[in-house]
C-alpha cells in the first residue's frame, strides 16, 4: 500500500481527514512532564481542543470543506453522525436541524451556533434560538466543529442538542476562488483572500454571492455576504483585531404543497399560496484585544454589536379549505462583550489546560405580526407589535488534567443569569403575555474522561447538563415567574479505534433525558410538567481500502420518546420531526492521476409528523455523483445531486389540520472551478 501522503494527492477531501484521524490517540495531549506551551489562541477554549475528545465531536477542517464545494454551511452536516437538515425550501428562512433526538435546531432553540466564539442564535427572531447559516461564507471557514449534546461549558442556552462552533480563517496568505453554475439558473461565486500587509499586520476577506431561479415557480432568490478582519500585532504580546460582516438576502417562496399535490405535481404551487417570500439585512462589527500575559497564559477580550432586520411572508392552511398569509417583521440589536483567560499550568501531579471567562449581552427585538394579508397587503391590525429585551450574564470554566494516558479527566461548569422585559409598541389583538422577565439562573456541570487503553484504542465517557428557558413570550408571563428552566442531562460512552493508518472507527452511545418541561395550563399560566428520553448510537468510519479508493460512513440512530406529559395519550409517543436514523455512505475513487470520482448515498429514516404520531413520513434516500480534475492551482468539478431524480419531501409537517410537504430538489447538475493562487 502506498503512503497516506500519496493518497492525499489523489483524494484530498477524504484522505485529508484520514491523515488527521490516523495520528496516534496519545499524541493529542502533552506528556505529563512536558513544559507548558501555549499555541496561538483566537477564540476562547482553544487550549482545550484536546479535552473535546472526552465528548463526541466531529471536526471538519478547511481543506476538506473546500473540497466539498458547498454553497451553504449546513450542507456539511450530512457528514456528522446523527445530524440532519429538515430543509423547508423557503429561501431566506432558516432550516431545522436535527441532532441527538431534538428536532428544533436552527429554526428553533435546540442547537447552539457560534462564529468565532460569538453566538449566532437569535433570542426572539421568529423562533427562540433561530440561526441563519447563510451569513457564513463556506470558503472562509478554517474549522467547523460539532459538539454532540450539551457538553460545552463555553456556551449556555440553545446548547442542549449540541453546539456548532465555526472558526474563520484569520491568518495566512492565500487567494481562493470558487465559481460554479448549476441547474435552475443557479450561480455561486465565493472568494477568500488572506494578505500580509507588513510584519505583524494582516487582512482576511471573504465574499459570496448566490442567485437562483429555483426548481419551482416563484422560488427566485439571491443573497450576498461580505466579511473582513484586520489584525495588528501592536507588540509581541499585544494583538488587536477589527472585523465586520454584512449580509443581504431576498427571495420568493412557493410555499408547501398538500399530500394530493405532492403525489400529482410535487414541484407545483398551491393556488391558495400567495406571493410569499423573505428579505433580510444583517450587519455586525467586532473588536478583539488579545494579550499574552505569560508564555502559558493569554487574555482574550472582545466586544461586538449586531444590527439586523428580517421580514417573512408565509401562506399556510387555516382549515381544510382556506389558506392565510401572515407577515412577521423583526428589528434586532445586540450588544455583547466578554473576556477569558486561556492557559496551561503545571502542577506537581499533572499539567492543566484551562479556560475561565465572563460574558454578557443585551438583545433587543422589535416584533410585528400580522395575519390575513392579501398578497402582502395588511387588512387588519397587528396581532403583536412589541419590543422584547433579553439580558444575559454568564461565567464559565473548563479544565482538562491529562494525569496519565489511562486517565485524562475534564471538568466544566457554567453559570447563566437572564433578565429582561417585554413592552407593547402599539395596539395588539393577540393575547400573548408581555411583561417583565423573572430573573432566571442556572448552573450546568460537565464531566468527561478519556483513556488511551491501547495505542490504537481510546475510550471516553461523559455526563453533562444543559437547560432551556421558557419558549417565546412565555418567559415574559407573570404566570411563568416561578418556573424552573427545562433541564437536560446526557450520559455518553464512546470509543475511537485506529488499528492502522488509513482506518478509523468512532462509536458513541448516549442517553439524554429532560425534566421540568414547560406547558401552558391556561392563557398566561404555565407549569413545569413533562419529560422526554432520547437514546441512540452514532458511528463514524473511514477506510483507505486501496491506494486509489477511500470509503466513509456516518450513521446515527435516535429513539426519542415522551416519558411524562399532562396528556396521558402522548406518553410513549415519538418526539415529532426526529428520524429514526440517518446514514451517509461515500466512496472516492482515483483510477487516474488528477482525477477523482465520488458517489454518496444518503438515507433518512421515518419520523413522526405530529405529536400523537398519527402521521408518519417514511423517509427517503438519495444518490449523488461527483467528478473532479485537479491540476494546481485549478480544480474543475461537476456534481449531479439526486441522480435517480427521486421525488421526496425534505420536510413533512401538519399545519391547520392539513398535511404539507416541502419537495426536495430533483436531479440537479452543478459545474465549477476552484482556484488557489
Amino acid at each position: 500500500m502506498r503512503s497516506i501522503a500519496h493518497r492525499q494527492r489523489r483524494v484530498p477531501a477524504v484522505s485529508a481527514l484520514l491523515v488527521a484521524l490516523s495520528q496516534p490517540a496519545q499524541a493529542q495531549s502533552p506528556a505529563p512532564d512536558a513544559a507548558p506551551q501555549l499555541r496561538t489562541v483566537d477564540v476562547k477554549g482553544a487550549t482545550l481542543r484536546d479535552a473535546a475528545a472526552s465528548y463526541s465531536t466531529t471536526t471538519l477542517e478547511a481543506e476538506e470543506i473546500q473540497q466539498l464545494h458547498v454553497s451553504q454551511a449546513q450542507e456539511l452536516f450530512r457528514n456528522v453522525p446523527g445530524m440532519h437538515v429538515q430543509n423547508y425550501q423557503l429561501s431566506g428562512v432558516a432550516d431545522t436541524i436535527v441532532l441527538r433526538g431534538f428536532g428544533g435546531g436552527g429554526h428553533g432553540g435546540d442547537l447552539g451556533v457560534v462564529l468565532d466564539g460569538i453566538p449566532l442564535n437569535e433570542a426572539m427572531s421568529h423562533a427562540d434560538g433561530y440561526v441563519d447559516f447563510n451569513v457564513i461564507v463556506p470558503l472562509e471557514i478554517a474549522r467547523l466543529r460539532v459538539f454532540r449534546g450539551p457538553v460545552s461549558a463555553l456556551y449556555g442556552n440553545f446548547n442542549r442538542a449540541g453546539l456548532v462552533a465555526v472558526e474563520t480563517r484569520k491568518r495566512g496568505e492565500y487567494k481562493d476562488l470558487d465559481l460554479s453554475i448549476g441547474s435552475h439558473g443557479t450561480l455561486d461565486a465565493q472568494a477568500a483572500l488572506g494578505l500580509r500587509i507588513r510584519d505583524g499586520e494582516s487582512l482576511n476577506l471573504a465574499a459570496q454571492h448566490v442567485r437562483t431561479d429555483g426548481f419551482r415557480a416563484q422560488s427566485q432568490a439571491e443573497r450576498t455576504t461580505i466579511a473582513g478582519r484586520w489584525t495588528k500585532a501592536v507588540t509581541p504580546d499585544l494583538e488587536i483585531a477589527l472585523s465586520a460582516r454584512l449580509h443581504q438576502a431576498d427571495g420568493d417562496n412557493p410555499g408547501y404543497v398538500t399530500a394530493a399535490q405532492f403525489a400529482s405535481n410535487p414541484y407545483g404551487k398551491d393556488p391558495r399560496a400567495m406571493n410569499d417570500g423573505a428579505m433580510k439585512h444583517f450587519g455586525t462589527a467586532r473588536a478583539d484585544i488579545n494579550y499574552q500575559l505569560a508564555p502559558d497564559l493569554k487574555l482574550l477580550t472582545f466586544a461586538y454589536a449586531t444590527r439586523q432586520d428580517f421580514t417573512r411572508w408565509f401562506s399556510r392552511p387555516a382549515n381544510a379549505t382556506s389558506w392565510r398569509q401572515r407577515e412577521e417583521h423583526y428589528d434586532r440589536d445586540v450588544f455583547g462583550a466578554g473576556t477569558s483567560l486561556n492557559g496551561r499550568s503545571q502542577t506537581a501531579f499533572t499539567p492543566l489546560n484551562w479556560v475561565v471567562g465572563l460574558e454578557t449581552f443585551r438583545e433587543r427585538t422589535d416584533y410585528q405580526y400580522f395575519d390575513d394579508l392579501v398578497n402582502r397587503a395588511r387588512t387588519t391590525g397587528a396581532i403583536s407589535d412589541r419590543n422584547s429585551k433579553l439580558n444575559s450574564l454568564s461565567a464559565f470554566t473548563e479544565i482538562e488534567a491529562p494525569v496519565h494516558r489511562l486517565f485524562k479527566p475534564s471538568f466544566g461548569l457554567r453559570w447563566d443569569r437572564f433578565s429582561g422585559s417585554c413592552a407593547r409598541n402599539g395596539p395588539e389583538t393577540g393575547g400573548d403575555p408581555c411583561g417583565p422577565l423573572n430573573k432566571l439562573t442556572h448552573t450546568s456541570p460537565k464531566l468527561g474522561v478519556r483513556s488511551d487503553v491501547l495505542p490504537e484504542l481510546e475510550l471516553r465517557a461523559s455526563w453533562a447538563e444543559g437547560f432551556a428557558l421558557p419558549n417565546t413570550f412565555a418567559k415574559y408571563a407573570l404566570g411563568a415567574a416561578k418556573l424552573d428552566p427545562n433541564v437536560f442531562r446526557q450520559t455518553e460512552v464512546g470509543a475511537q479505534w485506529k488499528p492502522r493508518p488509513g482506518i478509523s472507527l468512532d462509536v458513541a452511545a448516549y442517553r439524554l433525558v429532560s425534566s421540568d418541561e414547560i406547558r401552558t395550563v391556561a392563557p398566561g399560566i404555565y407549569e413545569n410538567n413533562g419529560a422526554t428520553r432520547r437514546t441512540g448510537v452514532e458511528v463514524s468510519a473511514l477506510w483507505a481500502a486501496r491506494r486509489d479508493l477511500d470509503l466513509s460512513l456516518t450513521y446515527g440512530s435516535a429513539n426519542s420518546e415522551v416519558t411524562a406529559n399532562a396528556n396521558p395519550a402522548l406518553v410513549g409517543k415519538r418526539v415529532a420531526a426526529v428520524p429514526r436514523y440517518t446514514a451517509t455512505a461515500s466512496a472516492a475513487w482515483s483510477p487516474l492521476a488528477n482525477w477523482t470520482g465520488t458517489v454518496t448515498w444518503r438515507r433518512v429514516g421515518s419520523y413522526a409528523v405530529n405529536a400523537d404520531n398519527s402521521l408518519v413520513y417514511g423517509g427517503y434516500n438519495t444518490l449523488d455523483l461527483g467528478l473532479t480534475w485537479r491540476a494546481r492551482p485549478y480544480q474543475v468539478y461537476a456534481t449531479v445531486a439526486n441522480v435517480t431524480d427521486k421525488v421526496y419531501a425534505s420536510t413533512a409537517s401538519l399545519i391547520g389540520g392539513t398535511q404539507l410537504f416541502a419537495p426536495g430538489a430533483p436531479r440537479t447538475l452543478k459545474v465549477g472551478v476552484q482556484m488557489q493562487f
